[in-house]
């Protein structure tokens, strides 16, 4: 298998019992600004269920590198050559987008400017709120496109890695922030993004971009 550039993320299933703490993380990709956010409050790392935790998997599958690889757990995969992927627990939207679509831009530590409908569902919320550790963003954003167009739809941070493993944002897809500083450090603008909704069949197949 070919080294690629594509990122997997599957949102359905159900959340998996049992819990183990994972203490502070400082990784080779953490700026200075990153853990001087990371170690202050409100971001505080969570109880998360051992199988929602970054892993290397074996990738078995005979779909093209960027397709689908599992639709019974809540992940994002990032497809590494000779069959094998990084495999991170998610937290998924109750209602999401689903589709083939590409990261059209990244961001660290990314503003937040939240929509009308999320005003509405989340109560009176500031027109734009800056990144930090407070911030609903997180560390960093994948921002995905279809046709050249935003979807609207990222791929980031989150302050309450508790719920991961849950379906309960507003459609974008969520990784603690210490997943994805990593997978940040990993994605390059371009790489396709697979999003496969509950109900969409084993055979979905998109190939990923090789740069």
């Amino acid at each position: 298998m070919p080294s690629v550039r594509g990122i997997v993320v599957v949102l359905t299933g159900l959340l998996l019992a049992g819990c183990m703490q994972s203490g502070p993380v400082f990784d080779a990709n953490f700026t200075a600004r990153d853990r001087q956010q990371l170690a202050n409050p409100p971001y505080q790392q969570a109880w998360i269920a051992p199988a929602y935790r970054r892993q290397v998997v074996d990738y078995h599958r005979k779909e093209s590198p960027g397709s689908m690889v599992d639709t019974d757990a809540r992940y994002v995969y990032y497809v590494l050559p000779d069959g094998k992927a990084v495999r991170y627990g998610a937290i998924v939207g109750e209602r999401a987008w689903a589709g083939v679509a590409t990261v059209g831009r990244k961001e660290e530590w990314p503003g937040w400017t939240p929509t009308e409908g999320e005003k509405r569902r989340l109560g009176p919320l500031p027109n734009y709120v800056e990144g930090g550790a407070s911030n609903p963003m997180g560390a960093r954003a994948l921002y995905l496109y279809a046709d050249g167009k935003d979807t609207l739809y990222r791929i980031h941070g989150t302050n309450q890695p508790g719920w991961i493993g849950h379906a309960i944002s507003s459609g974008c897809i969520r990784l603690t922030n210490e997943d994805v500083i990593d997978l940040y450090s990993r994605v390059k603008t371009g790489a396709v993004v697979v999003v496969l909704g509950p109900k969409q069949g084993a055979s979905r197949v998109a190939s990923a971009d090789s740069r």
